[in-house]
């Protein structure tokens, strides 16, 4: 069994000590988000858990936890979300260069094959045009050099209340954003594409994308699967039968996990999250 920790909050900058918790009671209550009346425990015993994959913006407040997860025998990795927006965008998260350096810290700590670097989502808009992204792509995969050997991408997905959102800083703030997703947007989306790929390849990184259709193997991006049963193989030596994960979006590749975290309670503020039905 994988334990996703969380696609739904942010455990490591919020919940460490929670979580430090259910680590020595062995044991968590997963309650259907969509039906509160369904609760059911799930082993956390080091026995049961093939994996766990922790989903955070600031593992900082984390890493005191480590100790106890390496004694207990737990096998674990970060994806560790660094972007560098605007704060009108990432209101409450720490500054860039303390998020640098607790990426390099924590890579350090367990090795930077364990610290997958997500620049997500790439939101395109009068503030942030295409090449913004580049320039701090191309700044942050300089200073991650060694430091990790992935990084995941994807581009803004325009949920109802994501949307409601982005309106408001609209109208507000004259912001304009646009779907670079969109077809007439794709002879920009590739020009992108192609500085990326060749970012990477410069600095030594592999590039994947999150739950995207498009094909990009000719920029050397690739469509990756944030739960990777591939990459456990490659780092803890643990090969299963594990299935897709069906109840994620038609074009995750991810395979199947339990999530132990609850919507609406991180605490990033984050213009563009889904997990929170409204900013904080």
């Amino acid at each position: 069994m994988i334990i996703s920790a969380s696609r739904r909050t942010d455990i490591p900058a919020f919940f460490g000590d929670w979580f430090a918790n259910r680590i020595r009671e062995g044991y968590f209550y997963r309650v259907n988000p969509y039906n509160s009346n369904q609760v059911k425990s799930i082993s956390l015993r080091p026995e049961d858990v093939d994996c766990i994959v922790f989903w955070t913006k600031n593992p900082g407040p984390f890493i005191q936890q480590l100790d106890l997860l390496d004694k207990m025998g737990y096998r674990y990795f970060f994806h560790y979300t660094l972007n560098d927006y605007p704060l009108i965008f990432e209101p409450l998260i720490p500054g860039i260069q303390q998020r640098l350096d607790t990426f390099k810290a924590l890579s350090e700590q367990i090795g930077p094959e364990r610290v997958i670097w997500r620049y997500d989502p790439i939101i395109i808009s009068s503030l942030t045009p295409p090449e913004y992204h580049v320039t701090k792509i191309m700044r942050l995969s300089r200073e991650l050099q060694g430091y990790t050997h992935r990084l995941i991408i994807s581009f803004l997905d325009f949920y109802g209340k994501v949307r409601r959102r982005l309106q408001d800083l609209t109208l507000t703030r004259s912001i304009q954003f646009n779907d670079f997703m969109a077809l007439e947007n794709r002879p920009s989306l590739h020009q992108f594409c192609r500085e990326i790929g060749g970012i990477a390849t410069a600095e030594k990184i592999q590039v994947f994308t999150c739950a995207e259709a498009i094909d990009l193997d000719q920029y050397r991006i690739f469509r990756g699967s944030c739960i990777d049963a591939a990459l456990i193989k490659e780092v803890f030596g643990i090969e299963r039968s594990w299935k897709k994960d069906t109840s994620q979006r038609d074009n995750c590749r991810c395979v199947e996990s339990v999530d132990m975290g609850v919507y609406n309670t991180c605490r990033c503020g984050c213009i563009y999250c889904y997990a929170n039905t409204r900013r904080l």
